[in-house]
């Protein structure tokens, strides 16, 4: 009976001991929530943290890190457009079933240079290996062309950036990194991701959540136009209907 405890407590032990093994990951940011008000205009968030490793001592050659902060993902339809005829219409147009609202991603070394192609996939490490799944049906040429298309959209809105020299190491311990949000970013549960790179492998991961939220009267207007939408839709007319008369008669009292 006693051998099968101590068995047992090996067996239950093991996962621990083998964990002790590797080195582990404590991150932290520097807000867990950022409330969107009528000024807002932007943030930085400063992700940090340290490597824990076996012994204490971290290993004479280097290791690397990459962040990644990300936003909820959700369906995007991209339209391409034409100049026809002297005016721009839509002429073709590509569906993505869930493309992050927000990606940024911040490394030590550019990620060609700490893991491979497969690794980078697999991760989803730096823009061009993101899984933005496409809706289907569409030819591969196209496919391709319209990624690109929502990869550059993005990348000039500021809802998704790179930097290949944006994390700093200190005695291969201690890191930190500073991630910029626009003002534009979609609210919602966003996830911050640290990687531990070592020989072109990661060796060790962890995450930690964020809360971004409207607040104030944008957090009313947004509660009203989800909870009552009919509702807020009539509002919207009317209110429009509203200002258009007040400009007409204002333009026709001063002529």
């Amino acid at each position: 009976m006693k051998a099968r405890v101590a068995s047992l407590g090996i067996a239950l032990l093991a996962p621990l001991l083998m964990a002790a093994d590797k080195p582990v990951l404590v991150p932290d940011i520097s807000a867990r929530q950022v409330q969107i008000r009528y000024s807002f205009n932007g943030a930085q968030l400063l992700l940090f943290g340290a490597v824990v490793y076996p012994g204490g001592r971290p290993p004479d050659r280097q290791v690397d890190i990459a962040v990644v902060l990300r936003g909820p993902v959700q369906p995007i339809l991209v339209r391409e457009k034409e100049k026809i005829a002297g005016i721009w219409m839509n002429a073709d147009q590509n569906r993505f079933r869930s493309a992050p609202s927000y990606y940024a991603v911040a490394s030590s070394r550019p990620i060609p240079d700490l893991v491979d192609e497969r690794t980078a996939s697999i991760y989803e490490l730096g823009l061009h290996n993101l899984q933005l799944s496409p809706g289907g049906g569409a030819l591969p040429d196209k496919e391709r062309r319209f990624e690109a298309g929502l990869l550059d959209l993005r990348s000039r809105q500021g809802l998704y950036s790179e930097s290949p020299h944006g994390v700093e190491i200190n005695g291969g311990v201690l890191y930190r990194a500073v991630i910029t949000i626009p003002s534009q970013v979609p609210v919602g549960t966003y996830t911050a991701e640290t990687f531990l790179i070592d020989r072109h492998k990661v060796i060790a991961a962890a995450t930690r959540d964020i809360q971004i939220n409207k607040s104030g009267f944008e957090r009313s207007v947004a509660l009203a136009a989800r909870r009552h939408r009919l509702l807020y839709g009539l509002s919207c007319v009317f209110l429009s209907l509203g200002l258009g008369w007040a400009a007409a008669a204002a333009f026709r009292r001063r002529f």
